[in-house]
Parts: C-alpha cells; structure tokens; sequence
C-alpha cells in the first residue's frame, strides 16, 4: 500500500452497527475513508452473504458451531470488503481514463485545494487526456479511501459454552479485535467508549500493531477522544507496551451521534486548542515510552516518532466550519457522519427511515435513556422501534427477547450477564416495583416504571435498517429500526447524492435550505447548559457535596469556554457573515449560564 497523502479533508465515521457497515464499498473508490463496526458479527456474516451473491464471490458460511466464529466471521467479511474495494477502485482508475465525462463528473467532486483536482483539470485542458496519460497520473496518485473498523470498548462480553466461561480472548471485543488483526486489510481500528485495559493489553499478541523494519506499521490504532488528558492516558499506556496510536479523533462529547459522553463542562474548542498546543509533547511522550517498551521486547526501533493525526468530529454541518477546523487548529481531517445518513450512495439506510431523517426537525432529535449501557443516547423521535417498544408496553410484554445478547453486560441477577433491555431483567424490575408499590405515589411508581421499559434493544434495532435496505430476511421478535444521529441532522432535510455531499462540504453548492442553522461552537454551548440544566433538576437521590461540587467546576469550565470563544470569533477571519450574531449568542448563552442556580448542601 502506498503512503500517499489522503485525497479527501473529510472522512466518515462509523455509525451505528449497520448505517456504515459497507460503506467502504459504496464510496472508497472515490479515496474516501470510513468506519465499519465490526461489533455485530451476525449482521456481518449475512452482509458476507449478501455481498458474496452480488459480486459472485465464493461464499463459505460461519456458524456458531465453529470454534473461533465470532472473529473467523469478522476476518472473512473484512477480507471481502478488501477485495471488492480493490477490485472497484481499479475498474475505477480504467473508467476514469477511457471516458471523459466519468472525470469530468470525479473532478467536480474534489476540493478546490486538491493538487490531483488541478493536476487533472490541466492535463484535460492541455488536450492531454489520452487514455495512457490519465491512467498513469491516476495509478501515481491515487488511493483509495482507508477501510477502517470500530470497536466499542466496553462492550466486551464474557462468553460461556453451557456453564463454563470461556477465556478472556473470546470476550466480544476481543474477538473483534482478533477478527480485524488476522484481515487482509492495511488501516486502522478506531477504539471508543474509553479505555479497556485488558483489550489494549490483547493488541501486544499481534504483530502487525508493531513498527517493520522500514518502521511501516500494517495495521494502526486510533483512539476515540473527548479531552487531551484522556489521549495522553490511554497514548501512553500503549506506548509502554511498545503501541502507536497513530491517530486521536477528538469527537464533541455532545453534539454528535451515538453515545453522548459528556465531558465535565469542556467545550471543542478549548480541546483542540489544548491538541494543537500540545501535539508535540504528545508525540514525544509516546514516542520515548514506545522506545524503551520496544528496546524491552528487543524488536525492532524508529529512530524518529511515527506519524500522528489529529482528526475531529461532531456536528459540523458548513464547508466554512470544515475548513476552520482545519486551518485554525491544523486538524488532519473533519468527520461527517449524520447529513451522510441522506445520501444513499453512502450509507445503509432503509427508505423509511430516511424519510424519517429528512423530516426531523429539531425537537425530534433529543438525547434518550433508551441505552442499555446507561449513557445518554442520542434519538430520533417516531422510528418504528418506538412504536412497537410502546405497543409492548401498553400489552404488558415489556422487553425484548434479547437474541444478540452483546449488551448482556448486567450481572445483577445472572453471572453470565443479562441486558436491561430484555423482557427477563425488565419483568424482575417490573416484579420488585410491584411490591414497592403501596409506599410510593403513583407519580413516582410511573416513572420508575417507565426508567425500566424505556432501554431498547439497540443490537436488533441498529441493524435492522441494512436488512431492510438489501431485503435480508428479518428472523425474531420485532424490534423495527433504531437511528442515533446527532444534533446536527436537524437541519439537512432531503436526500442528496454523494456528489452534491461531497460538493458541500468542499463549498461548491450548500446542501441546506435553513438560514437559522447555529453554529456548531454556538449549538454545543447551547447542549451543555440544557445538560447541566437538566442534571440539576432531575437529580433523584440525595445531593452530596462531590456532585455540588462537580457542578460547580461544570458551570466554571463552560464559562472559561465562552472567554475562549469571544476572544476566538472576535480575532478571526472566518465567519465574518455570521460573526456579531455569534457572539451575540455567545453573551447571551453566558447570562443564562450565571442564572443557573447550583443547590448548596443541606445540613439536617
């Protein structure tokens, strides 16, 4: 694989179990990277189906009677993504060269600032575009986008045969890890929801982690981050066992899709701030610790630090936001997730609930308790999973059946783990609040009550939408679909084809019908204090001085964030259309800040 610099200033993250799942197949011919969660491998042994049939591929099935199946599925299907996308970008390059209108259209499609944009423009304006000329400048200068995978790192399962565990390496995440390890793939695995020690400690077993000789390293880490403390932590830890992190993608703890981990009042900005002042020692620090864990393990050494990226993510929606995060804090590349949940050429997504999508306005998007894991989760109000949890709820059949079991994380009522979404632990609950039942106001049983059969079943739910799509049967209870796209989703509100995508995001045409859209600085303020807010008011048990506390830091971060920001819009060159009406915002955001009232403990 060649180290060529990537073509795009965007990349796709991973969404979901399944709006990404093949989306390497879909768009890394055109040199765009994207993420597939390889956490679902049922979902993946029937996409290895699905894409075997469509290409005419030899297809072997992986039952779960096989010992390793779980990482053996993983391995096969990412070995056939590899080889599709192989075989789509050379078709590709030969497409290119034989017909000009095919790289008219490629050229339109690239940024402005992209040197292979202008090499290309020249070459057909000169008359140069003989077919043997084009294919050579294409096979010198183009890759095609990273097939990267994601793994939670929390949803690390014990798995059992009968009654007997089985070792750690058979743990879900571990196996995934396994899966990708033992592909034919050259890109990165991107770890997220925090540090799982015993999965980074699992890495060391795999060469292909570790610098060659030519200091090339066949497979890379990524980490998912909110803070640069976090990065350090989890870099560092790595590196002692002789692992390069080669990338930090720093996500808003808030206005993205998914999981919301909140941080503690710390806004984007200052975050990248902290990265782009502190890159170096991050460098360093690693690199020294890698040195001497490698000089330890007596393989081999880089004399210099290997490459590191910084990328980000998180509700931007404007090519001028995406190019001020590029050049104000010199990331590598921005990540835009949910407005690709409306281009079909993209992501997996079935017609209804992309329609779903494109109606959404901003009330319809709101942060859930529906997560097993017991995280916020970001929700779009009306999916059909809705519907029918609450049609099970109103026949008292509250739960689901559980038959993925990859967030049986509870060991609350059996040792093999049970999750909170299913019908089993939510009938127990529902058992115990009965007999709760006379000591408590009927206000506070309903919302018990509904704190048990609010979780989903996000295994079934999440994957759904890809069965669908490519009409793969559906087996089971019914969960219908569950969709997590940020915040950000509000305010793109119709399906547009990849090109008209990509375009946007360059500056070329704007996607967006809406003039009131905040900017993505503003609309995360704007998150934290309804967090914060909410925090206070709906707090259940009695207030300790650590959460008063807490809150207190909370509040005194976000308006150390806002200083940050005033001084940043009023400095700037960017923005200049919008700029008096952000910091306009930014002020008044400020004065509902200090009206905040944070409870002072109470002595009895």
């Amino acid at each position: 694989m060649t180290t060529l610099k990537p073509l795009h200033t965007f990349h796709i993250p991973v969404m979901g179990l399944a709006y990404t799942i093949d989306s390497p197949i879909r768009v890394a011919k055109y040199g765009i990277s994207s993420v597939i969660s390889i956490m679902d491998d049922e979902l993946i042994e029937k996409m290895n189906a699905f894409y075997s049939a469509k290409f005419d591929l030899p297809y072997q099935e992986i039952t779960q009677k096989i010992h390793d199946y779980r990482a053996e599925r993983i391995t096969s299907y990412l070995n056939l993504v590899d080889k599709i996308v192989k075989e789509k970008f050379e078709n590709f390059k030969t497409e290119l060269s034989e017909s000009k209108t095919a790289l008219e259209n490629y050229i339109t499609m690239l940024s402005d600032k992209s040197g292979i944009k202008a090499g290309l423009q020249n070459m057909m304006d000169d008359g140069l575009a003989l077919k043997e000329t084009i294919k050579n400048y294409l096979e010198e200068h183009l890759t095609p986008g990273d097939i990267d995978v994601n793994i939670m790192t929390k949803l690390d399962k014990d798995n059992f045969i009968k009654e007997e565990q089985l070792p750690i390496i058979f743990n879900d995440a571990h196996a995934a890890l396994r899966g990708f390890a033992n592909s034919t793939l050259e890109s990165s695995v991107v770890l997220s929801a925090g540090m799982n020690p015993r999965l980074y400690s699992y890495f060391e077993n795999f060469s292909a982690f570790f610098p060659d000789l030519n200091d090339k390293l066949k497979k890379k880490i990524t980490l998912k981050v909110s803070d640069f403390r976090s990065a350090m932590i989890q870099g560092n830890f790595l590196a002692k066992k002789g692992l390069w992190v080669s990338e930090y993608r720093i996500e808003s703890g808030l206005n993205c899709g998914g999981h919301a981990f909140a941080t503690e009042g710390y806004l984007l900005g200052p975050i990248l701030e902290e990265f782009k002042q502190k890159k170096e020692q991050l460098i360093q620090s690693a690199h020294e610790l890698m040195v001497k864990a490698l000089g330890q393990k007596e393989m081999h050494i880089p004399q210099e630090p290997l490459d590191l990226k910084i990328t980000v993510q998180g509700g931007v929606g404007t090519a001028e936001e995406h190019d001020f995060l590029l050049e104000h804090y010199k990331v590598d590349s921005v990540g835009w997730g949910s407005p690709f949940l409306l281009v079909p050429e993209a992501t997996s997504v079935d017609k209804h609930t992309r329609a779903l999508l494109a109606g959404a306005k901003e009330e319809d998007l709101y942060l859930s308790h529906i997560s097993p894991l017991g995280i916020p989760f970001n929700t779009l109000r009306g999916t059909t999973n809705e519907l029918l949890k609450q049609k099970r709820i109103n026949e008292n059949k509250a739960g689901s059946s559980c038959p993925k079991r990859f967030l049986a994380l509870s060991k609350e009522y059996d040792a093999k783990g049970i999750c909170t979404s299913s019908k089993k632990y939510q009938d127990l609950k529902l058992d115990e609040l009965e007999l709760q039942k006379e000591t408590l106001s009927a206000e506070i049983f309903e919302k018990k009550k509904n704190n048990i059969t609010e979780k989903a079943c996000l295994c079934v739910g999440l994957a759904n939408a890809s069965y669908l799509e490519n009409d793969i049967k559906i087996k089971g209870q019914a969960q219908g679909v569950i969709i997590c796209p940020g915040p950000n989703m509000a305010y793109f509100d119709h399906e547009v084809s990849l090109s008209q995508m990509m375009q946007h995001i360059y500056g070329k045409v704007s996607v967006l019908n809406t003039t009131d859209r905040p900017n993505l600085f503003v609309k995360e303020l704007k998150m934290y204090l309804d967090y914060l807010q909410n925090e206070i008011e709906t707090v259940s048990d009695e207030i300790t001085a650590a959460q008063i506390k807490k809150w207190h830091a909370f509040k005194n971060n976000l308006i150390i964030g806002i200083g940050y920001y005033e001084d940043l819009f009023s400095g700037n060159s960017f923005f200049q259309k919008t700029k008096k009406e952000i910091l306009n915002q930014f002020e008044s955001y400020k004065q509902e800040l200090i009206k905040i009232v944070i409870p002072e403990l109470q002595f009895v």
